[in-house]
Formats: C-alpha cells, structure tokens, sequence
C-alpha cells in the first residue's frame, strides 16, 4: 500500500512546484512593470499618442507631483499621477479606459497605464480641437485647458496658465527614487478663446475680504448665505489640505455636486490666494455644522502624505492670512483658535496630517520667523538698474510699480536690463518680479538670474499675472554687490520685454 500512495504524494507536490514555477514569473513581472521608470512612461505614451513629453510631465506634476497615491482619489475623485477624474459631472477615467483598452483598476493604480490613459485623452482633445501632432507646445493651451474639467473658462484659464508657468520655469520632481525634470523654455501660450476669459491672477478679481487674494465665487449651493458675525460669532481657522491641486479644487467648489467648499484656497508654488466663500457666509468645510458657523476654513494645495507641496511661500502666505483674520475676528493666535480639519469634533479627515510643520507655521502667524531679509529695487531706482539706450520708457499701464516702467522689442541678443543687490550673505532666496499685464506684452518674457551655480533663466508671460509680486522661484545666491537679476531681450516669444521692478527676500 505504501508502495502505491508514495509515487502518488510526489506526484501531487511535482504539480504544486510546477504550478508555482507558472505563477511566479508573472507575479514577478508584474511588479518589475509596476516599477518601471515614471519617466520611462511619459516618454513612451508621449511617442504613442503624439502628445509633447514635456506637457504631459508637466501636466502630472502639476496635477499630483508625480505621486499617485496608491490609487486613492483626490477629493474631486481624480486617479493617479495624471489625475485622470471620475466624478459626477466628469468621465475622463472612464474615457480614458475607452480610449486604451486598459481596465479603470488599472488606470487608477498603475502608473505607467495612468500616464498612458492621460496622454489617450490629451490626444483625444486635440483631434476634437484639430490640432496636428507636430503642432507647437503652444498650441496645446485650450488642450490643456479643457483637460481642466473646469466649467468656467476663467478657471480653466487659471489651470492651464499655471502648467505653462511651471514650462516656463522648468520644473524637477520625485517619483519614489526617481528623479524627473522639464528644463525652463521658451513657449508662447496660444490661449485663442480663452485670451478673453478673466485672469483670476490680476489686480482687478480681488477679494472683498482679503486684498491679497483674488475673488471666485463657489457654487451657491456649497454654502450658506449668512451675516456673521451678526449672527454667528467667527473664533475659529480651520487649517485644511485640498488632496487636489489649486485650480482643480477652485474648479470642484464651483461644482454644483460638490456639496462643499472653503473660504481661501492657497496655492503651493507661490503662495497665492483665492477666496471662494465671504467670511460672512457659512463655507462647507469642516464636517461639523456648529464648527461651520464659527470658523473660517483655509484650504492648502496638495496631498497629506507629500510634503513637498508644503513649500515655505505657502506657509508665510497662509499665515499672513490667518493673522489678518484672528487680527479682524479678534481670534487668538494659538493653538485653541487656529485648528487642524482633523481636530474638528467627529472629524473623519487626516488633515492638514503628519508633513504640516504647526512650529514653523504658528511662529509665522505670531510674527516669529518671518522674513529676515527683503530689498525692492525698481528701474527707477538709482545706481541699483542698469540698461542700454534700446530701453524706452513708459507710464502707459497703471499696473506699474513705481512712476514707469521699461520696455523693448524682442531681438537675438540679449541686452538685458539688471537689478542690482547687495546680497547679506550666501543662501536661499526668493526671487519675485513686478510687471504690467497687457496683450501686447511678451509672451516669454527671459528672466536672468545670476545664481552661485551659474545663470539660470525663468520665462514668464507678461500678457497676465501683472500688477503684483510674482515668484519665478528660489535660488542659490552668492554673497555681495552684483547684477543679481536681469531681463533679457533674447526671445522667441512675440510682444514687448517689460522690466519694473524685483524683489528679493530671505
């Protein structure tokens, strides 16, 4: 009897062996295609669908800062690192699964299908718009803009300007291990339509409540009309993180299906608000009705478990917010008056979470920590500018700083203006630039800026964003008396160079 069963039981573990040599291969490869490089991945769909690599990086970073979050939705219900939407009033997901073949499971955590399903739909938007696939990277801007999902042109405007910001710049971000980057170029946005849609970064869409930030209305069914304080006393800020980019979560409070909203949103890059919701009315934000009545909610660009969202623009910009408000409410500038989401009663949310430096931010609020170092210099101000007899001089546009401003034709040289600075000591600083807004203006605009490890060169479109202070970044600088920045006249962009003005904080 042994004899017989023996062969049997060795038989039966033979087939147990082989069966597992068959699974494991797959399984194995499987992960290694789940590793593969983010950057790999934006290369092959861009080849595949004709979409620029360089928009369609820029677009996730943007979007997600290349981190798809293990297939979790942001909270306007978009999918992986390109954001790809599922929501009431928004398919792209389910498109995107139409256009690939590929299963929305997949689409909604492997990055390599997300990235894929992204540039289907980008493609997909550019065949309904008639855009060849050698068009120029200018020309995807309504492209871009519709990808938004924004009902609102203006906001689709807000979106896609900041993606043609960030090409402008250049951009590096992190993908695990994985370091991907778009260098700084010149590109002029072909807005077409959307050139007449309102520019929520200009002086004239400001806020009724809080001069620094621009005004946009939520939808009126994602909060209540109310008259605090006569009727509510406001002692509170709610501290919220939008899982979700600036314009995307602009965009979903202007959603009649959202059902929720904030009074500001505060952008990452640069720290620039969007008030919503008046202080006077309810916001839909903490989850709780009584802490609704009583707060001011404060809604902060990116994700809980990234802090590279979290830059120290928007820490200083949401602090000089949240002081104004405790300054106007009489709100006390602590811990008791200036909350998390997370530590609202029944609160079910995480945020502002983990990577949200309370220390640093409270010691913003307080007057702690703040700029140590900041000097403004204007082209009219003396021994600090310098710039050839090719720069004429105007008072044309109001949004000048200062009595004028300084203005030339693009040519294939570089002549630039220069601001010069006395730098303190070598360190990190914050550049940012003041210019007049107007169409005729230029459209990649050079800056120069003469940093430790050599020029680096931000392009900005003039045609908007003017009449205030606009960081084109951080910068390693040296210590000393030197041309620090300059605008240089060397552009394929169309419409006149402006230099006005730059300031230069540590």
């Amino acid at each position: 009897m042994r004899a017989t069963r023996t062969p049997r039981l060795v038989l039966l573990v033979t087939s147990m062996i082989a069966m597992l040599t068959l699974v494991l291969p797959t399984t194995t490869a499987r992960a290694t295609a789940q590793a593969a490089p983010l950057g790999d991945a934006f290369a092959q769909a861009a080849q595949t669908y004709k979409v620029p690599r360089d928009l369609l990086a820029t677009i996730a970073y943007a979007e997600t800062h290349f981190d798809g979050h293990a297939g979790a939705p942001s909270a306007s219900g978009g999918y992986g690192v390109m954001h790809l939407v599922s929501n009431p009033t928004a398919k792209v997901l389910e498109k995107a699964a139409e256009l690939t073949g590929l299963s929305t499971r997949a689409l909604k955590r492997d990055a390599a299908a997300n990235v894929k399903g992204g540039a289907a739909v980008l493609r997909a938007y550019a065949d309904e718009l008639g855009l060849a696939a050698d068009a120029a990277l200018g020309a995807w801007y309504p492209v871009v803009a519709k990808y938004s999902n924004a009902a609102d042109p203006a906001t689709a405007r807000l979106y896609a300007d900041t993606v043609y910001d960030f090409l402008g710049k250049g951009l590096t971000g992190t993908a695990g291990a994985e370091q991907i980057s778009v260098p700084a170029q010149m590109v002029t946005a072909e807005r077409g339509a959307y050139e007449q849609a309102q520019d929520l970064t200009a002086m004239a869409a400001l806020s009724p409540d809080y001069p620094p930030a621009a005004w946009v209305a939520a939808n009126s069914g994602n909060y209540t009309a109310s008259s605090r304080e006569s009727s509510y006393n406001i002692d509170r800020v709610i501290i919220h993180v939008t899982q979700g980019s600036y314009a995307g979560t602009i965009s979903w409070f202007q959603n009649p299906s959202a059902n929720v909203s904030a009074h500001y949103v505060i952008r990452s890059s640069d720290g620039a608000v969007t008030q919503m919701v008046r202080d006077k009315d309810v916001a839909w934000h903490a989850g709780n009705w009584s802490y609704n009545t009583r707060s001011i909610g404060i809604e902060h660009e990116g994700f809980v478990d990234n802090p590279s969202w979290f830059t120290d623009a928007m820490y200083r910009s949401s602090a000089a917010l949240t002081a104004y408000l405790c300054n106007k409410y009489g709100i006390p500038k602590t811990r008791t008056g200036i909350i998390g989401h997370n530590e609202v009663p029944g609160a079910t949310h995480t945020d502002p979470g983990r990577h949200w430096d309370w220390n640093k931010y409270m010691q913003y609020v307080t007057g702690g920590g703040g700029t140590t170092w900041s000097t403004i210099v204007d082209n009219t101000t003396a021994d600090r500018f310098s710039s050839s007899a090719n720069w004429g001089t105007s008072t044309y546009s109001t949004q000048r700083h200062g009595p004028d401003y300084r203005y030339a034709e693009p040519v294939a040289a570089s002549d630039p203006a220069w601001y010069k600075a006395n730098i303190p000591t070598a360190g990190t600083y914050k550049v940012e630039v003041w210019y007049p807004a107007l169409p005729g203006y230029n459209s990649s605009a050079p800056y120069i800026v003469a940093a430790s490890g050599g020029n680096q060169t931000v392009y900005v479109d003039q045609r908007s964003g003017g009449g205030g202070w606009r960081s084109i970044g951080t910068f390693s600088l040296n210590a000393g008396d030197y041309n620090v920045v300059g605008v240089s006249r060397w552009t394929s962009g169309v419409g006149l160079v402006i230099a006005d003005a730059v300031r230069i904080s540590k």
